[in-house]
């Protein structure tokens, strides 16, 4: 991995009670390798935009909005190595990064954001010293990062206020701290209803094929004293059926104009069941994650990821390596299913006028 060139690359640490995924540190850049997890917490160093850019593809750092923050401290990195003499030469090394960045994974609108974001503030510096160019991209990079944590928590809290008493959540994937610059979105809304008390029991969809429910979801549940139990995929229908499940609250990577929304592959089946259960669907995600431009859900493109994440648990083969894949990464789920949308300017339900 690019980033094992650092000297600083890979060290372990105790771990505060607050999990924070993503974080800016001595000049660096510092992520908790999700892939290790929950075997091992791993946190690596990286002082390259190119070294981030292979973390946000090969998921050492995973979800929508933590993959923003990451992706705004890489185009730091990328000034601060830049050999620039001018701020016009910056900004044409800027650019470089800002293509390569944005060509790690498609479908996470937060990435595009947060680069955009930055990108305007670089084009606003190109009278300013080359050093205050540097210092101000920073800046805007640590705003990203605080403005995250804190539309979680505000979201958490308007998402806790539609949680019953005694409440049995269900969740797919993980949209908690590791997501997030952390807090969480669907798993913020849990905390903030464990902390008030509401939740009896959080059902953790294990998700496959890459097992973000069963390796990430559950240790922070673990770690956070959520009541939790892990289950299979394919369980969620039987208890709906069962009447088990009081509501689903999941994540989004990202929603059209009209509410259709794509989250991790396996979601809108989650959806469908709710709707046929009479189970309330929510979805919560920062309002950054909301992508007008889209009319609608057919437009988002989905991530197809490597054919070992389905022919493989682990390094362990579970199918013929000839055996074709097909490996979407995320799935839409249609407005229509959708109960409502939980963000931190509060909630929104259908007819959407974001």
């Amino acid at each position: 991995m690019g980033a094992t060139r650092d000297p600083l690359a890979g060290r372990h640490r105790a771990l505060s009670s607050a999990i924070a995924p993503v974080r800016w540190e001595h000049d660096r850049l510092v992520l908790l390798d999700q892939r290790l997890l929950p075997g091992q917490e791993l946190e690596r160093v990286y002082g390259r935009w190119e070294d981030v850019a292979d973390a946000i593809r090969t998921l050492a750092v995973r979800g929508a909005p933590a993959i923003g923050v990451a992706a705004a401290f890489g185009l730091v990195l990328a000034a601060r190595t830049s050999g620039a003499t001018t701020v016009d030469g910056l900004i044409a090394d800027l650019e470089v990064a800002r293509k390569g960045l944005a060509a790690t994974r498609p479908t996470a609108i937060n990435l595009f954001w947060a680069l955009d974001r930055m990108w305007r503030t670089a084009e606003a510096l190109r009278d300013r010293p080359l050093e205050e160019a540097r210092a101000r991209l920073l800046g805007e990079a640590q705003a990203i990062l605080d403005e995250d944590l804190a539309a979680n928590r505000a979201l958490g809290d308007h998402g806790a206020a539609l949680v019953p008493p005694k409440a049995r959540i269900l969740t797919h994937c993980n949209a908690g701290a590791l997501a997030t610059a952390g807090y969480g979105t669907a798993l913020g809304v849990v905390r903030s209803a464990h902390a008030q008390g509401k939740v009896a029991l959080l059902w953790v969809d294990e998700t496959r094929p890459v097992m973000q429910g069963s390796r990430l979801t559950a240790w922070e549940c673990v770690r956070e004293g959520i009541p939790h139990r892990l289950i299979a995929d394919v369980v969620a229908a039987s208890l709906m059926g069962r009447g088990q499940v009081d509501l689903v609250v999941t994540g989004a990577d990202r929603i059209a104009a009209n509410g259709d929304t794509a989250n991790k592959i396996g979601t809108y089946a989650l959806a469908v069941l709710a709707s046929h259960h009479g189970v309330p669907f929510y979805v919560a995600a920062p309002f950054s994650t909301i992508d007008s431009a889209l009319a609608s859900g057919t437009q988002i493109p989905i991530e197809e990821r490597d054919a070992l994440e389905v022919r493989r648990v682990g390094t362990h083969l579970t199918a013929p390596e000839t055996s074709p894949v097909f490996n979407p990464a995320f799935d839409v789920t249609p407005a229509a299913l959708i109960s409502a949308i939980i963000t931190e300017r509060g909630v929104f339900r259908a007819p959407y006028r974001f």
